[in-house]
């Protein structure tokens, strides 16, 4: 393994490539394996090349066939590295966590195998498997370290997440995630806010606060209202502008999180919490505690206190055991919630949940029904919803990598407070992401909003600084990063048959 060959190589420093698969945690993860990389010398391979020196893969655990991917895309990659001594393999996550040996005895082309408490060791694995010239399989059961004190390479310079807990606590039948990640772990306050002012010192503006069951915290440390002085306290610090969250629990929703999200500036008008299904037969089936009165009076307290907030959630069609008055309460709930976006998922089994072991596994046929006349009315409704925006102003801030077709249209895209997607008419002065303008609201589609008049106002910020400054820097570089969005699901019609959600932040 000590040849090394250079041809993807960057003036003869090694490559990179980290491929991600799973939640917003995973994504968040594999900022921080950049960031490892790089401290040790790593460059990320340039965009479109063959292979990298080193791949690692980020891995989700929560799909039933999340395996047979995996091992595909490793067969893939087994020729090149054949080819090429000195490229390692590295395979990391959920599914590491879980298969831990297995990887490595299907796939023995494979160099390290780390799992999701103990990514910060992913450099030292990857010398001492070319130094050993043998597999490292190194799986912690328990956090080593808390993942933001790790290096971090930021795909974004305006916006970034805020982990502040890991792990959760749940044991809903549907997922898998507890087992992989532990018990819920929060950080310390007082970190949590020191790497905020530290990020908006850098330029960033907009940062989301991330957790498995983010409006959990405090739990483990003994605070339950911790998580609205943790919102109120955001809304204090000079320079930042939009603060998001994601993903929240019914059951742990509570009063004083409503309040600090009306009486804190600088929390967005936002929400996104799963329901999973509007039936109590299911939910109580799902381990989901809350039922559906509880969840429609959180939507109307919100409502009540933030009059423009724009609720998302996700749903799963097809858990096992549901009939047909189980589905037609989900509908229920979602013609009563007038959700702006919802993301529904087939049941998928998880390999490892009690759901999957479950009699009354649904028929696809019937799944598929059920699921497509879901669509069709959400479908309805966000468009319904969208609406209502024409002919309102709004301040957006401008996003980078959002707007597929911005090139061909000549518009820019940038995100309301409500996190709706704006395309704008491109203004004659320079605008950069991270900058915000101020737009009125023209039309109206299912999943985007237009503005095709003139930009009415441009702020330039220090976020758009801090853009500008970062690409400055990589002029010349091979290596340019694609854009990342804000640790939220992405807007648009959901794929037709996508994972179930877990309604813990792995969605």
């Amino acid at each position: 393994m000590s040849s090394i060959d250079r041809s993807q190589s960057v003036g003869g420093t090694r490559t990179y490539e980290v491929r991600t698969y799973g939640c917003q945690m995973n994504v968040h993860d594999s900022e921080r394996l950049a960031g490892l990389l790089e401290d040790a010398g790593y460059v990320r391979a340039p965009e479109g090349a063959d292979a990298a020196d080193v791949v690692v893969f980020n891995t989700c655990a929560v799909r039933e066939n999340a395996d047979n991917k995996l091992y595909g895309n490793l067969g893939h990659l087994a020729p090149k590295k054949a080819a090429r001594p000195g490229m390692q393999i590295a395979v990391g996550g959920c599914l590491a966590q879980k298969d831990r040996d297995t990887i490595v005895k299907k796939a023995p082309w494979v160099d390290v195998v780390f799992g999701t408490h103990n990514i910060g060791k992913l450099p030292v694995l990857l010398e001492r498997a070319r130094v050993q010239e043998e597999a490292q399989v190194e799986i912690a059961e328990s956090l080593e370290a808390f993942p933001s004190t790790l290096p971090t390479r930021r795909e974004s310079a305006y916006a970034a997440w805020v982990s502040i807990s890991v792990g959760c606590n749940n044991t809903c039948t549907f997922c898998i995630v507890p087992a992989l990640r532990g018990k819920e772990k929060d950080r310390r306050p007082g970190d949590i806010l020191a790497e905020i002012e530290t990020l908006v010192a850098e330029g960033v503006s907009e940062i989301t606060l991330l957790g498995q069951n983010v409006n959990a915290y405090g739990s483990d440390i003994g605070d339950r209202e911790a998580f609205s002085k943790l919102l109120r306290a955001c809304g204090k610090i000079d320079g930042l502008e939009r603060v998001r969250f994601t993903s929240p629990h019914p059951r742990d929703f509570t009063d004083d999180v409503i309040a600090a999200m009306a009486e804190t500036p600088n929390v967005m008008p936002q929400l996104h919490m799963p329901l999973q299904s509007g039936s109590d037969t299911v939910l109580k089936a799902m381990r989901r505690s809350y039922r559906q009165e509880r969840y429609l009076g959180i939507i109307e307290k919100v409502r009540a206190a933030i009059p423009h907030a724009a609720i998302s959630t996700d749903i799963i069609v097809g858990f096992p055991g549901e009939t047909d008055e189980d589905f037609e309460q989900t509908l229920h709930v979602v013609r009563e919630a007038r959700f702006a976006q919802a993301f529904t998922f087939q049941y998928s089994k998880r390999p490892g949940t009690p759901a999957a072991e479950m009699d009354g596994q649904i028929p696809k046929k019937v799944v598929q029904e059920r699921y497509e006349r879901l669509v069709a009315l959400q479908e309805e409704i966000s468009w319904e919803e969208n609406k209502k925006q024409v002919g309102r102003t709004l301040e957006l801030m401008v996003a980078e990598g959002e707007g597929r077709k911005d090139d061909s249209t000549h518009r820019l895209s940038g995100r309301a407070p409500d996190n709706r997607l704006v395309h704008f008419t491109k203004p004659d002065q320079e605008v950069r992401p991270g900058d915000v303008v101020t737009v009125e609201i023209t039309y109206a589609a299912p999943h985007h909003l237009l503005a095709e008049g003139p930009v009415l106002d441009v702020r330039r910020t220090r976020a758009g600084d801090a853009w500008e400054k970062r690409n400055a820097e990589k002029a010349g570089k091979p290596a340019q990063p694609a854009g990342v969005l804000l640790g939220l699901p992405k807007i648009g019609v959901p794929e037709p048959l996508p994972v179930a959600a877990s309604g813990c932040g792995c969605d």
